[in-house]
């Protein structure tokens, strides 16, 4: 039997050279736990990889979190998880206090000019390869262009979100884009009376929440890490003014160019808007879910798994979530690539993603060159 010190010896090995966001960490976790040491056969391996893809929050995670349940249950569901996450929560810690602490002078200044773009590109690589997976067919293509559409209309993007699960299970039975987008409509709009209940502004930072804004978005969090860009705009830059927007594109890098699960950024958000101790529940928030989800969801695999609707109800979320994603990225944009030098920092970082396959790290260490050099002068 494997025990709790080899589990835990493991993922903090993982959580540290972790770099490169979830596929590299699946990439990791099945060399280790099927290749090496033979805990999981490639079947079992696969099985537990889709559960994630079926449950909201980090996929790699969330991986690392079965692994653990399944070696030695709820104590190996806790090791496993938190040990996958301390390198980076860490890691991130230190970075947000140095950020806070010297972020201010121009010399920092520059080299985040130069990130920035990069990170657009990172999140443009990001949306091209979840369109192509996502998008399977024509009536899910029309539930992601309205929910770009309702998006960009203002429309609470949790209530984006159901409505577009609800219509991927009728999608499921009725292909043609009208019957999707007709009831479509008609949700959006009973439902968008309910979205001034969200519009409280609360310019006063709350630890509580802060932690509850979290665990909100753990929990409902469906797709790509990057997603997380739309929620906490949506909830600490738009919704309670804590945050600005510099600020989030800021935390994204930090996210990037750190090793471990990208959800980390929120140790970094965390403590900008609260110190220490807003790092901590940030992170705690934000991960909670995940193993919540993956201790009650584990025993009911089998069948969720076979469930039609099941199936079509995250396709139709998946697609939501990306449609969130490149509306924020459109912000967040505008905000960043503001002359022709980051233009072209921005558009030779997509080259070089999506063309060559470059290492995002590189990238994002070139950015904060040129930006030093560059963007400085």
């Amino acid at each position: 039997m494997t025990s709790l010190k080899e589990l835990a010896l493991l993922f903090l090995k993982l959580g540290t050279i972790g770099f490169g966001g979830p596929a590299a960490h699946i990439a990791l976790m099945r060399e280790e736990v099927v290749q090496k040491r033979k805990w999981l056969t490639e079947a079992e391996f696969l099985d537990f990889l889709g559960a994630a893809n079926l449950i909201p929050g980090p996929n790699s995670t969330e991986l690392a979190i079965h692994i653990g349940l399944r070696q030695r249950g709820l104590a190996g569901l806790i090791v496993a998880g938190s040990c996958f996450i301390l390198p980076a929560l860490l890691i991130v810690w230190l970075v947000a206090w140095g950020y806070q602490e010297y972020g201010g002078l121009p010399e920092v200044n520059h080299i985040l000019l130069g990130i920035k773009p990069v990170i657009i590109a990172i999140v443009l690589q990001a949306i091209w390869g979840l369109t192509k997976s996502s998008v399977k067919n024509i009536s899910l293509g029309v539930i992601g262009v309205a929910a770009l559409g309702f998006s960009f209309a203002g429309l609470n993007e949790m209530l984006v979100l159901l409505a577009a699960g609800i219509l991927g299970i009728v999608a499921v039975t009725r292909r043609q884009p009208i019957t999707v987008l007709l009831p479509f409509l008609i949700l959006t709009y009973t439902l968008r009376a309910l979205a001034a209940i969200d519009s409280e502004n609360n310019p006063a930072v709350s630890l509580s929440r802060l932690f509850w804004g979290f665990v909100k978005i753990g929990s409902v969090l469906y797709g790509s890490g990057y997603v997380l860009l739309a929620f906490i705009r949506a909830e600490f830059v738009e919704r309670l003014h804590w945050l600005t927007e510099a600020q989030l594109l800021d935390a994204i890098s930090v996210g990037q160019f750190t090793p471990g699960p990208v959800f980390t950024t929120a140790t970094f958000i965390g403590y900008i808007m609260a110190g220490s101790s807003g790092a901590w529940l940030a992170t705690l928030g934000i991960f909670l879910p995940a193993f919540v989800f993956v201790a009650l969801s584990a025993p009911l695999l089998p069948r969720i798994r076979r469930s039609k609707s099941a199936s079509g109800f995250l396709d139709g979320v998946n697609v939501a979530s990306l449609a969130l994603m490149i509306l924020v990225t459109l912000q967040l944009g505008r905000s960043t690539i503001v002359d022709w030098k980051t233009f072209l920092i921005s558009a030779i970082a997509c080259v070089l993603l999506i063309r060559y396959k470059v290492n995002s790290v590189w990238l994002i260490i070139a950015g904060g060159v040129l930006g030093a050099l560059v963007l400085g002068n």
